[in-house]
């Protein structure tokens, strides 16, 4: 049974490399080779002239393969082979022996194969920093509709935004979701894999806007963030970017989102972003009527003297078991800001 290409969001599952390519967009998890795990999205190239055939493909350096086992490698070796080799291509930087397998890559398996087939050839040259022919490779294929279109769909997504195509990267996510922001929301889809083998992934709601707003469609990417469900710092930065975006809107309307901001980042006690986001406040309050925001800066001045202040009592009464009643009452005043003397509370 195929693995899914996505999972929910957030989730990270702490896997051994025998199981990085398998909770990506890959095969059938017996078909994955064991020593696999997946370039790092966007630290890609492409482009490149061909590779001069004189000469050493790479120098000799400890821990890479030798010049004529690359060599014999690059005649005879299977998907798995030229996978782990462009791994370690990528690891040493070796611009030769990348594009010598990117070309190899093109041709080890031509068209027709089974889609496993597909998918594990497309990812080694993700492996290889080969966007576009992952992409070209994809397109040597017609999925049948269900899950063998999700898997293909999300592995072209992951070309295309290797590749800086975010006019086709926001079409494939379209086309994954219909654009609802329900899926986008539930939809996760990987981004890198950590050196401890677990992978990162991002709601499709964030990546997509990211390509909207590359694309030059704010109000679209600015509607999307306003209609995300995730609540805390995720809630917050997502408004203070739809701040950023919707210029047009009157100040008073976004001076509301940057209040719904601020409450959500109290909510997840997230100090750093509460102030930023009234930083962010001030200058567009100051930006756009030219007068001084008297009480963002206020409420600036009082949250820094006051998390200084309850921060350093609280760190150290907490380790005093006498004192938990204090360490509480500490945690509650880091907590509340809209309390009676906390920086958004109303002023005599």
């Amino acid at each position: 049974m195929p693995f899914l290409l996505y999972s929910p969001v957030g989730a990270r599952r702490r896997q051994p490399w025998a199981w990085g390519l398998a909770l990506l967009p890959l095969v059938l998890a017996a078909a994955l080779p064991a020593e696999a795990k997946l370039p790092f999205i966007g630290d890609l190239f492409r482009g490149q002239p061909k590779p001069k055939v004189q000469g050493p493909s790479a120098p000799e350096l400890e821990g890479s393969t030798p010049e004529a086992e690359f060599q014999e490698l690059l005649k005879t070796g299977d998907l798995r082979a030229l996978n782990l080799a462009c791994q370690e291509a990528a690891s040493f930087d070796f611009v030769t022996r990348l594009q010598l397998l990117q070309q190899r890559l093109l041709t080890v398996a031509p068209p027709p194969q089974p889609f496993p087939v597909v998918l594990v050839n497309a990812n080694a040259l993700l492996s290889c920093r080969a966007p576009d022919a992952a992409l070209e490779v994809l397109n040597r294929f017609g999925p049948a509709p269900g899950l063998e279109r999700e898997q293909w769909l999300v592995q072209r997504w992951r070309a295309a935004m290797a590749g800086l195509h975010h006019d086709l990267a926001a079409r494939l996510l379209e086309q994954l979701t219909a654009a609802d922001p329900e899926r986008l929301e539930t939809l996760a889809l990987p981004v890198r894999v950590n050196e401890d083998g677990t992978v990162l992934t991002r709601p499709s709601l964030d990546l997509y806007v990211e390509h909207l707003i590359v694309l030059e469609r704010h109000q679209e990417a600015a509607a999307l963030l306003l209609a995300g469900r995730r609540p805390g710092q995720v809630a917050a930065e997502r408004l203070s970017q739809a701040v950023a975006l919707l210029a047009q809107l009157p100040l008073a309307e976004r001076d509301q989102l940057m209040e719904r901001a601020l409450d959500q980042a109290a909510a997840a006690q997230a100090w750093g972003l509460a102030i930023a986001l009234l930083e962010q406040q001030r200058v567009l309050v100051e930006s756009e009527s030219g007068a001084v925001a008297e009480r963002s800066r206020a409420r600036l001045s009082r949250l820094s003297q006051r998390l200084d202040d309850a921060y350093s009592e609280w760190a150290i009464t907490r380790q005093d078991s006498g004192q938990s009643a204090r360490a509480d009452a500490l945690q509650q005043q880091l907590r509340s800001p809209r309390d009676p003397g906390g920086h958004a509370a109303p002023q005599p």
